[in-house]
């Protein structure tokens, strides 16, 4: 092992840094060196990580190895005429912006990050505000190279139980090497945005029912304090790519230029107790406030309507020294009520919530634990130091198991194992094809062996 895949212990965490393990942290930068990672991570199994984006415990491995795939960060290939490119795993997306958008081309789908590396994006098999027209991130993998238990390099094309066991999979497969991915083709890196208040949640669901089909993206910051006739007051904003004869004349020279803008850094540490329900009421007052009634094509930056938090490094630290916890769920269409209750809850219960969003999502994807189905999904960040938010969060989870939903792995650091089997009808599937692959248990996670995946 060369000395830039040494392991070095160090406490790894999720983003919402609520529950630090020690590992050995192992960074290979080819495939010899991810295969003598796996050969050699020892009793407690290893798990692979991007760039840490994961808000729970999926990437962590306490007492055992961590590989950071951030070192296979090439590449390949690109086909400018076709859509595609093939990429190492540790290829982030806002690599993959930089270097795609002045040709023309554009990921075909991004989460509220893009610091997010392409084999994370698979492992979570994350989703957009575009999921009603184009499904999760695996949806448009075309194939990947997979690094099995065994020290196997497989091809792994869409279609078969390998690739539909790894997209959604948590890493839990194998250490995904290479990928090929199909890409979106614009004009512009602008986006036209429409943004409109909703006065309730029955208004921003009719909203959404009725026109979303009209709109690429769609999301609604909701307002989760809000209560009484207000209850689930929201602002939402929608949009596409900008076509190029949008742009103003004095714009055009630069219309695929990639701009991101930055900000200071949060402190490392700040006052626990900030985002009190004062606090945070004051703010959604205020965000709710000032958003327009209603406003047609507004050009905005690619970064500014997809990921306005990234320009804010070490945003997650504004939680505090306690973190946070990020709940995401979805319920089915025809679950409204269900959705409805939920709502009520959180604003009774009065939640310090700024960050909440929710979205309709379209077909479910073919990934066993992918997240998405048919339905409605709301996400919401919650101090972990809440007095109580166990039992609480507990209870919604029961709730969304009961109404046939489900919470998504990416975000969870809680769950209850015994609902994990309600939420994800392939649970057994997955387990007996990973038993087959890795029947010494190489791949494992704080996360795996907290929900006994």
């Amino acid at each position: 092992m060369s000395a830039s895949t040494a392991p070095v212990t160090t406490t790894v965490t999720g983003w919402g840094r609520t529950a630090p393990t020690a590992a050995r942290l192992i960074r290979p930068r080819t495939y010899e060196e991810a295969a003598a990672a796996v050969r050699e991570c020892g009793v407690r199994g290893g798990i692979p990580r991007g760039l840490g984006r994961a808000y729970g415990d999926a990437a962590q491995n306490a007492g055992g190895a961590v590989f950071d795939m951030t070192g296979l960060d090439r590449i390949h290939a690109i086909d400018a005429d076709d859509g595609t490119v093939l990429c190492g795993a540790g290829v982030s997306l806002h690599r993959l912006m930089e270097v795609l958008l002045p040709l023309g081309w554009f990921v075909p789908v991004t989460p509220g990050t893009r610091q997010v590396t392409v084999g994370g994006a698979i492992g979570a098999d994350i989703h957009g505000k575009n999921h009603h027209v184009s499904g999760s991130f695996s949806r448009h993998v075309l194939s990947f190279e997979l690094l099995t238990a065994e020290g196997e390099i497989r091809t792994v094309g869409r279609g078969t139980p390998l690739f539909d066991a790894t997209a959604g999979g948590m890493g839990l497969t194998g250490v995904i090497l290479t990928a090929t991915l199909g890409l979106l083709p614009v004009e512009t890196s602008l986006m036209s945005v429409d943004t409109e208040r909703a006065d309730d949640l029955d208004d921003l669901m009719a909203r959404l029912t009725d026109t979303d089909h009209h709109y690429r993206y769609s999301v609604a910051w909701i307002d989760l304090l809000a209560r009484g006739a207000a209850t689930g007051r929201a602002v939402l904003t929608r949009g596409d790519h900008a076509p190029f004869d949008a742009l103003p004349a004095r714009a055009r020279a630069r219309a695929l230029q990639f701009r991101t803008p930055r900000f200071p850094s949060a402190p490392a540490f700040l006052p626990e107790g900030l985002l009190s329900r004062t606090t945070v009421g004051l703010f959604n007052e205020l965000w709710y406030r000032k958003a327009p009634r209603a406003r047609t094509g507004e050009l905005q930056r690619i970064s500014a309507f997809f990921h306005p938090l990234d320009g804010v490094p070490h945003w997650n630290r504004v939680y505090g020294r306690g973190g946070f916890v990020q709940y995401q769920f979805v319920v089915g269409h025809g679950q409204e009520d269900t959705l409805r209750r939920i709502v009520r809850r959180i604003a009774e219960r009065r939640c310090p919530s700024f960050l909440a969003v929710l979205k309709r999502f379209g077909p479910a994807d073919p990934g066993w634990l992918s997240f998405p189905l048919p339905g409605w999904t709301l996400a919401l960040d919650i101090p972990a130091a809440l007095p109580g938010l166990g039992p609480f969060l507990d209870g919604l989870d029961e709730e969304v198991a009961a109404a046939g939903g489900r919470v998504y792995l990416a975000k969870d650091s809680r769950l209850r194992p015994e609902l994990l089997a309600a939420m994800y009808p392939r649970l057994d599937d997955f387990r007996a094809l990973r038993a087959q692959l890795d029947p010494r248990g190489v791949f494992v996670s704080d996360l795996s062996r907290r929900l006994a995946l």
